[in-house]
């Protein structure tokens, strides 16, 4: 009987998206429905939804697919009957410093191995953040009260995405060489730098929120509220029903396609044209 669940589970890895759409849509998309699900079912209090600065204006699944698990919890918290059933947070955040897959442990073993450090492009930026850093603010934007997110004309924020403050972007040449430099070594002379170019749907930079999301100060430092466009639950479940059977048959194109219907600003070479969601009769307006 939990009174929190931590949803951190993802597939997260950019190129293994792009090659593998059919299982980051069940993972990141439907796999989160059903955590929430589970969560509703079981009476837990809140669930707190880890998400990503790639879910803004995406060029790749991972972000397409992360954008759509933030609609998930949008969708059930702006359904939410009352006070007692399951809250649904959402924070989203860039890079921490250390972790599974962090460019940090890569750089510390290639350094390890007398180089070369490689980096994808001269000017990719991320957002980072230590661990204790995220962990803290995660932690303290799932306590936040809902009647400390009301909005200026007086409805609680329900839609809501908790975003945390970055600070600013990182260059990652120059992260490859100040790490180069703490070792003792001169960066292009005892160590090269090597560009290896941009993995597939990989961004220059990342952006923490979407043009169109307003800005709203919470109060509490470091952490901010974004208003992103919501679905209707019917038409999202509706569209989830449609990409759930598409992934399962391994219908690779149709996948895309919905998710591009889901996340019309995701922007990739591999999807063309979005379909119109097929609503189910009952769940049509009336």
């Amino acid at each position: 009987k939990p009174d929190i669940v931590f949803h951190a589970a993802a597939f997260k890895h950019v190129p293994l998206n792009e090659r593998n759409p059919n299982e980051a849509a069940l993972t990141n998309c439907i796999g989160t429905w059903n955590v929430a699900e589970a969560c509703r079912a079981s009476k837990v209090g809140a669930m707190v939804q880890i998400s990503t600065d790639k879910a803004v204006n995406p060029t790749n699944v991972m972000g397409a697919t992360k954008r759509i698990a933030e609609m998930v919890c949008q969708s059930l918290n702006l359904a939410r009957s009352a006070e007692t059933d399951t809250r649904f947070v959402t924070v989203r955040f860039g890079n921490v410093l250390g972790s599974t897959g962090s460019v940090v442990p890569l750089f510390q073993r290639q350094l390890a191995a007398g180089g070369p450090l490689t980096v994808t492009h001269p000017d990719i930026t991320r957002y980072f953040m230590t661990t204790g850093e995220a962990v803290e603010l995660v932690l303290q934007a799932s306590a936040i009260p809902e009647n400390e997110t009301a909005s200026d004309h007086g409805h609680q924020a329900r839609g809501e995405v908790f975003v945390l403050d970055m600070g600013e972007p990182v260059r990652i040449q120059d992260l490859a060489r100040q790490m180069i430099r703490l070792s003792g070594l001169q960066p292009d002379q005892d160590v090269a730098i090597e560009f290896s170019g941009l993995r597939p749907g990989e961004k220059l930079y990342e952006e923490l929120f979407h043009d169109s999301e307003q800005l709203v100060q919470t109060g509490h430092e470091g952490i901010m509220l974004a208003a992103p466009r919501t679905i209707d639950q019917a038409e999202l479940k509706a569209l989830l029903n449609q990409l759930t059977d598409a992934a399962t048959a391994r219908n690779t194109d149709q996948s895309l396609q919905l998710i591009k219907t889901l996340v019309p600003e995701f922007e990739s070479d591999l999807v063309a044209t979005p379909l119109s969601p097929k609503v189910p009769e009952e769940a049509a307006p009336a």
